[in-house]
Parts: C-alpha cells; sequence; structure tokens
C-alpha cells in the first residue's frame, strides 16, 4: 500500500514538473513574447484632439446704443432670464435700470418747457418791433402827404418860404424810405431769430421724444429665435442682475444659430503640418457618446499660440459639423477625429514590433527568429505603414523577445543600401542580393567583412 502511495506521489511531481515545463514563459519564449500577424488592408492617419462647439452665425443682443447720446454711460442689469433659455424672436431677455435716464428725462422736460417759454417770448417780441416800425412807416407816410399840402399852399409866399417848405418834403421822403428801409432790415432780423428759436425749440422736442422712446431700448427682447448666451466679462465671470455694461459696448448676450456648428480645436505644432483645409472628421459630443457626426476643415490657423498651464505651442482649427441635432449646444466638448491621411490598402503592423539600430536601420523580429530590416511609411497613434521588408501574412514579435540576443545580426534590405546614415555597425548581415553585389569586381568583395553604407 505505501509502495502506491509513493508511485502516485512521484507520478504527481512528475506531471506537476511536465506541466511546468509545457506552460511555464520560458517554454513559450515569455509571457511578453506574443506574436502578430502583419496586416493589410485601409490604413488611416488620424489626428484626435478635443474641441468646444460654437455656432457658426450669432447675432448679438445689445442694449440701448442711443443711451450714450444722453450722457448715460453705464448701464445695470436689473432682471434677466437664465442662461441657455431658448427663446422666439420678441420675447424678453433682460431689464435695465431706469432710473439714470428718468432723471435725464425730467430735464429735458424742463429744457423743452424753458424753450417754448423763450419761443413764445420771441415770437411776441418780434411781433411787436415789426407793428411799431409799421406804425412809424405810417406815420410818417401822414408827415410826407401833409408836407406835401403846406408847400403848394406856400406858392404865393416868398422864395424863401417856398425853398424852406421844399426841404421839408424832401426831409420826410428820405425818413420814409429811411424807415421802410429798417423795416426791412429788422423783418429780416425777426425771421432768423424765430428760425433759430424754432430750430432750438424742434431739438428740445426731438431730444425729449427720444428719450421717452429710449425707455423701451431698456427692455431688451430677443431679435431672433435662439439661445441666449451671455456676454463674458474681461476676467472671465458672465453677465449677471446686478452687473453694468458700458454705453459704448452694450453687448448683453449672444443668440447663436444652432442649425450650423463648428468645432473650435487645437492642434500640437508637431502635427499640424498633417491638418489642410477640406479634411475629413468623425465628432463626438462627450455629454452624448452615442451621437456620431462628421465634419470637414475649413479653417488652419497661420500663426501657434500658447495655452494656459502648457509649454506647447498649439495652432487654431475650425471644424465644420455637417449634420444638425438639437442636442448640440455651443460650449459642448467634441472629440474630433481628423482624417490627416487615407492611404487605402497597405500593409502594417504595431509600431511596438518595430525597433531602430544606430538610429538609421527600423527591423522587426520574425517569428522565425530573423531581425529583419523594414522600411517605414506614414504612421499613426497605433500602426505604421511597412513599405518594404514584410509581406501579408508575415508574424512579427510585439516586442522584443525574450531569447532575443543583442549581437544578432539584421537582414539588410539591398533597396536602402546607401540610403542609411553612416554608423559603424558590426552587428548586421548583408542581404543576399547585396552579397552578390559585392562578390562582383568592384563591389568591394567577400574579404570586406561588412555591408557597404552610403559614402564609402
Amino acid at each position: 500500500m505505501k509502495k502506491n502511495l509513493i508511485f502516485v506521489g512521484l507520478g504527481s511531481v512528475a506531471v506537476i514538473v511536465l506541466l511546468y515545463f509545457i506552460f511555464s514563459p520560458t517554454a513559450s519564449g515569455g509571457a511578453a513574447d506574443l506574436i502578430v500577424p502583419v496586416r493589410k488592408g485601409d490604413f488611416t492617419v488620424e489626428i484626435t484632439t478635443t474641441g468646444e462647439l460654437k455656432a457658426l452665425r450669432s447675432v448679438q443682443i445689445l442694449g440701448p446704443v442711443r443711451a450714450r447720446d444722453f450722457r448715460v454711460n453705464q448701464l445695470t442689469i436689473e432682471k434677466m432670464v437664465d442662461e441657455g433659455t431658448v427663446v422666439n424672436k420678441g420675447d424678453f431677455i433682460a431689464s435695465l435700470d431706469k432710473s439714470e435716464l428718468f432723471g435725464k428725462i425730467s430735464d429735458g422736460q424742463n429744457n423743452l418747457d424753458s424753450e417754448i417759454a423763450e419761443y413764445e417770448k420771441t415770437k411776441l417780441d418780434t411781433a411787436l418791433t415789426l407793428r411799431q416800425e409799421r406804425d412809424k412807416i405810417l406815420n410818417l407816410d401822414y408827415t410826407v402827404e401833409q408836407k406835401k399840402l403846406v408847400l403848394e399852399q406856400s406858392q404865393y409866399e416868398p422864395p424863401a418860404t417856398i425853398k424852406q417848405n421844399e426841404y421839408d418834403l424832401e426831409k420826410a421822403k428820405r425818413d420814409l424810405d429811411q424807415a421802410k428801409e429798417n423795416y426791412k432790415i429788422k423783418y429780416e432780423q425777426a425771421v432768423a431769430q424765430m428760425v433759430q428759436r424754432t430750430a432750438r425749440l424742434r431739438k428740445e422736442e426731438r431730444e425729449f421724444e427720444q428719450m421717452k422712446s429710449l425707455l423701451e431700448d431698456f427692455t431688451i427682447k430677443a431679435p431672433q429665435d435662439g439661445m441666449v448666451i451671455y456676454q463674458s466679462n474681461w476676467d472671465g465671470t458672465k453677465i449677471s442682475e446686478g452687473s453694468q455694461i458700458s454705453a459704448w459696448n452694450p453687448v448683453v448676450a449672444t443668440l447663436p444659430d444652432l442649425t450650423e456648428m463648428q468645432s473650435i480645436t487645437y492642434v500640437n505644432e508637431v502635427e499640424i503640418r498633417k491638418v489642410k483645409i477640406g479634411q475629413e472628421v468623425e465628432i463626438g459630443l462627450d455629454a452624448f457618446p452615442e451621437k456620431k457626426f462628421t465634419g470637414k476643415v475649413t479653417r488652419v490657423a497661420n500663426v501657434g499660440q500658447q495655452r494656459p498651464n502648457s509649454d506647447a505651442k498649439v495652432f487654431e482649427v475650425t471644424i465644420l459639423v455637417n449634420e444638425s441635432d438639437p442636442v448640440m449646444r455651443p460650449a459642448m466638448t467634441t472629440s474630433n477625429a481628423i482624417i490627416a491621411q487615407d492611404l487605402g490598402e497597405a500593409l502594417f503592423v504595431p509600431l511596438e514590433a518595430v525597433h531602430v539600430q544606430n538610429d538609421s536601420i527600423n527591423y522587426v523580429y520574425l517569428n522565425n527568429g530573423a531581425k529583419q530590416e523594414v522600411k517605414l511609411g506614414t504612421s499613426n497613434y497605433d500602426e505604421v505603414v511597412i513599405e518594404m521588408g514584410l509581406e501579408e501574412g508575415d508574424k512579427v514579435y510585439l516586442s522584443i523577445p525574450s531569447w532575443a540576443d543583442g549581437g544578432q545580426p539584421v537582414k539588410l534590405l539591398a533597396a536602402l543600401d546607401g540610403k542609411r546614415n553612416p554608423k559603424d555597425d558590426e552587428a548586421v548581415e548583408p542581404s543576399i542580393e547585396a552579397k552578390e553585389e559585392r562578390r562582383r569586381p568592384g563591389g568591394g568583395g567577400p574579404a570586406s567583412g561588412r555591408p557597404q553604407r552610403p559614402g564609402n
């Protein structure tokens, strides 16, 4: 019985040891020694960024622009609707404090009353002055007629008396003519005074009426349908009840047109060269992950800028959203995938599978244990295009395998001979074509002991 137990125990140990060698990491090259196939298919280069929605077109909601004409320079908001309220044209947006304007209207009423009194006084004065001048002319007219009678009755008087009567008639006529000329001048003066006084009266009346009509502008209404987005102050805070706006820049809010939206995003200076106007964009909303939209790059800034709390320089990129959806709101965060390049069918492997030797030789580990040089094409965040060195169906290690020997040579591509950076690398193996080339006269010969390098 004891012998049976011993045999069973030894058998169990043998099975455990066998299973250990079968499933241990060293048996299969290590748990990290993953092998992936070289894939062929559609290859796109995407630049992913985070953006913010903004309406393509917005209408500014203004306070009373004419307030500055009446020296009302600061306007205080008394009441306003909540930001984000969807309004129709003519709906209430905000109301402003009218107390200062009421004071201006009261002063305007006093000025108008005073101007009316001055107008009436001028009208009476001119009427009285002109009446006196007309009476004077009438009296002088009678004097002339009287002098004529005196002259006619003095025909039999001495010559000296006749002569005196003639002088008196001439003088009466001159006084009459002078009075008529004076009347014309005073009449023109009276007309000018009345015109001036009338103009001043009309000005006061017009200003008074404008001030009264300005009261309506202190109740701000929506100029069109839209969603209310309040203006930000210089320090980034939003306008609210109790805030003051300047009569020189009386913007209270904006009404964005939500039917056409755009995403404003920023691309790192390293990748901005890949972004071009017209490129397609896939857009998502952080608030609604199930929603997917498309867009197109419409503007790429020529000048970079530095974002707050970042050392990297970025360039502003504007993306027009093709679709319209009621869920889209200004300032929503978007995830943008800019399709910078679409190669169609291409061979590609994960970026982790490609390694570099001497800063000039890119290679992969094949599943047969060889180190194969590859020529790389464009890449995205995860994969890189293989232009030469691999074929569809080949299998490569995703990382440096645990059994790899640092001194193992790389099988070079003959097509890249003379195109690499000159490096003093002993651990490379010339390709078959390179070896054949060296055996030819003038090709370097087998005695050279190393592959041809650019510049040799």
